[in-house]
């Protein structure tokens, strides 16, 4: 497994913070949450992470 740099480290946390701010500032938060999994599940499974399972 390829080790991350620190530049795509920042990136992720800059996604993450961006999208808790959305969530934060969404008239409807279940529907942005929602959005947002959905999103997720996508990026995942275009790198060929199953998502079925990841269900809480």
């Amino acid at each position: 497994m390829e080790e991350m740099t620190e530049k795509e480290q920042i990136a992720i946390l800059i996604d993450r913070y961006t999208d808790l701010q959305r969530i934060k500032a969404a008239e409807n938060k279940g529907k942005e949450i929602e959005y947002q999994i959905k999103a997720t599940k996508a990026k995942l499974e275009a790198m060929g992470i199953v998502t079925e399972d990841l269900n809480m």
